[in-house]
């Protein structure tokens, strides 16, 4: 009987993840210490550790795919859990990315002088102890350990029972990278059971080591975590994601923009799952991109004006246009101008990402303002939803909340701060 097959008793899970939170703050107060040099080095051993590490991931991963597979789980799902040399190496380079990236800690946020002398610094400093809780993605493992430990902070990483094999294989060639660069292992922690009562413990704070929690998953998982947790989240529920093609759209490039932000990968958080077409250029851009949908493999399902385009349109019920599919499948209205879309996007979307094409300025401008979204987009695709394509390196998820952190959650999300004050001798009187 393998390790993994064995279930802990509920006290030994409770027992582990304390330590892992003793061992995960002891490696914080040391780390938020390490200088920016020290950190960038440890993450390109890292990422040299990854590569050569390629063979056992791959085949770890083998691992998971076929249990998944046997499980029956969908498409969608697989698609984020499976792993090729090519996305190994992706992942590598993604942890040079974060090395190559300004040290977050320590930065001069302001500088103030006060009547009485004072002199006050609002100065960049760690978050402390993440936890990040993950579903099927390994590479969350490498992105969301390097972000952390670039930030100076120790990250408890709580892999999903489908991706730990290979999240555990990712995790022991970090570990071995921080170690021959003389960082404290303990900074990158894989929680090494896939009992879910580890979950249970680490939304508890592990007894106040865990900072803020992370969740990267499905519906169900973020809606547990932000129910249950004592300690602060960075989370989004959905990326129920549009697209609206306005009046003024340049209809080729509304087709090519269409097109990618569905189908490029429709299982990430970024890809389109409505469509909203203005009715005053539906006449000449509603069939086209309709057509182009179905012609690549994606099912549509629309309104009235949308069904009388093609038959192969099957009827939109009013909880499609509240679902994230993950999959090649969209959700496609006619809609009357501008304040229509608007609306739609307030009333139906996860304040994710929403994308305006149009070539008119103003009502671009209107649509950038107005939609309370934490990406809101001009002309482009929504799957640049990604903290790689905003420069970040990596990120460790999408935040859609209005507190601290909101969108591609990266390194300078990853820290707080807190205030210098040097005097002279001054008091209060």
């Amino acid at each position: 009987m393998s390790v993994l097959s064995l279930k802990p008793r509920p006290e030994d899970v409770d027992a582990l993840m304390r330590e892992i939170g003793r061992q995960a703050r002891a490696a914080a107060r040391r780390m938020a210490l390490v200088p920016g040099p020290a950190k960038d080095e440890a993450l390109r051993e890292a990422a040299r550790s990854l590569r050569d590490a390629g063979a056992a991931i791959l085949k770890a991963n083998a691992a998971d795919m076929a249990e998944a597979r046997a499980k029956g789980l969908p498409a969608a799902t697989l698609d984020r859990l499976a792993l090729n040399p090519a996305r190994i190496e992706a992942i590598a380079q993604g942890l040079e990315s974060v090395a190559g990236l300004p040290d977050p800690v320590g930065r001069t946020l302001a500088t103030f002088e006060r009547p009485n002398g004072l002199t006050i610094e609002r100065v960049a400093t760690p978050l402390g102890v993440v936890g990040v809780i993950f579903e099927s993605r390994p590479n969350v493992t490498a992105d969301a350990g390097a972000l952390c430990l670039k930030a100076g902070n120790a990250a408890i990483l709580r892999a999903g029972s489908e991706s730990h094999r290979s999240a555990t294989a990712i995790a022991t060639a970090m570990g071995e990278g921080l170690t021959r660069s003389g960082l404290p292992a303990d900074a990158i922690q894989l929680v090494p059971t896939r009992d879910r009562a580890a979950v249970g413990a680490m939304l508890t704070g592990l007894d106040g080591a865990i900072d803020v929690i992370v969740p990267r998953g499905g519906k169900g998982l973020v809606a547990r975590v932000q129910d249950e947790a004592r300690v602060p989240v960075f989370a989004h529920l959905e990326g129920i994601c549009h697209v609206f093609v306005h009046a003024a759209a340049d209809l080729a490039m509304a087709r090519t923009i269409v097109r990618n932000s569905k189908l490029r990968r429709t299982g990430i958080c970024g890809a389109a799952e409505t469509l909203l077409v203005d009715r005053a250029c539906a006449g000449t851009h509603l069939s086209p991109l309709v057509t182009d949908l179905l012609e690549a493999g994606c099912a549509v399902r629309g309104d009235e004006g949308v069904q009388a385009v093609d038959p192969r349109v099957t009827p939109a019920t009013e909880e499609d246009w509240r679902t994230e599919y993950l999959d090649a499948i969209i959700s496609v209205r006619v809609v009357d101008g501008l304040e229509a879309a608007i609306d739609h996007i307030e009333s139906y979307g996860s304040h994710h990402t929403d994308s305006i094409l149009t070539e008119d300025q103003a009502a671009a401008e209107r649509f950038l303002a107005e939609v309370d979204s934490a990406i809101v987009v001009h002309n482009a695709s929504t799957q640049f939803a990604d903290g790689a394509e905003f420069g970040f390196g990596a990120e460790i998820g999408i935040a859609t909340g209005r507190m601290h952190a909101r969108g591609p959650v990266g390194v300078e999300q990853l820290t707080t701060f807190k205030y210098r004050v040097r005097g002279t001798g001054q008091i209060r009187p």
